[in-house]
Order: structure tokens, then sequence, then C-alpha cells
């Protein structure tokens, strides 16, 4: 299986971890969205998409990315994405990209979402929230939810 995980982590560098450890289960590379031309991702798999979450919403640059891939892409895809606060089941912030990746042709096979140190302001008067995250079991959890993509079945992450 070839597969690439598309990631934009600006902030602290915790999707990117995440982004790191599926990498290594996946044997897929890391690239941030200006690395890789979407033409390309038609020769994986696997797609993985996924940033931190600013406002509920997916970093800027990997919505741009998506929005400009060609319509009619074909292959498995999953979103991954770290956040400060978690993801609510009446209003997910994965559900946006994931009925955009869907509209492009891609078969959205999971999701994962973990906390993540987030210094977004009110959080930055306070010196910021879940410092010491993404932690083991986060990265453990992403480790697992790669392992899942691997075998061929839906992940769904916490």
């Amino acid at each position: 299986m070839k597969a690439v995980l598309v990631c934009a982590s600006v902030s602290h560098g915790n999707t990117r971890r995440i982004a790191e450890v599926m990498g290594r289960v996946l044997a897929a590379r890391v690239v941030e969205p200006e690395q890789i031309d979407p033409a390309e991702l038609a020769d994986h798999d696997l797609v993985g998409f996924g940033s931190g979450i600013f406002t509920g919403q997916f970093h800027t640059r990997l919505r741009d990315f998506v929005r400009s891939l060609p319509e009619g892409q074909r292959g498995r895809a999953f979103v991954f994405a770290t956040s400060g606060l978690p993801e609510l089941r009446i209003r997910p912030f994965t559900r946006p990209l994931v009925r955009q990746l869907q509209g492009k042709g891609f078969e959205v096979t999971g999701t994962f979402s973990c906390r993540a140190y987030d210094t977004w302001l009110p959080f930055k008067l306070v010196g910021g929230i879940n410092k010491a995250r993404p932690d083991g079991s986060d990265l453990a959890a992403a480790r697992a939810f790669a392992e899942r993509l691997r075998a061929g079945g839906a992940g769904q992450g916490e």
C-alpha cells in the first residue's frame, strides 16, 4: 500500500507528531500541502489529511489544498486533527473536511482527533491548555488508528 499524509502543523508541532506516528505505521511520507502536487495523490492508495483546529476549522492551508484537488479523485482517505478542545458530537469539526473529500471522490475510511497543547486566546492568558499533550496515550491511539487503516479497516479515533 502506498500512502502519504498531507499535514499542516503550525503552532506547536502537535499535529506533526501525530502524523509522524501514523506515517511510521503506514510507511508513508508526511508532507506540507505546498510540498505535493495535488495530481500526485492519484498515485497513492491511502491519503491522510490533517491539521490543528483553529476556531473550529482545519487550517486554511489544508482547506485550500483540498479545495484545489481535481474532482474524480479515487482511493481511500482519512482525516486527523489535534485540538485544544474536544470534538463535539453535535458539530464535529472533522465533518466539513470529510464531506469535501467525499465530494472529490475519496472514500473516507476514518477520522482521528486528540487533544493538544493550545495557546489560542483566551488560553494564552493562562499559559495554554493541555500542556503535556499529545501524550503517550494519544500517540498510542494514533498508532492503533493507523494500524487499523493499514489492515484495510475503517479507523475511528478519540
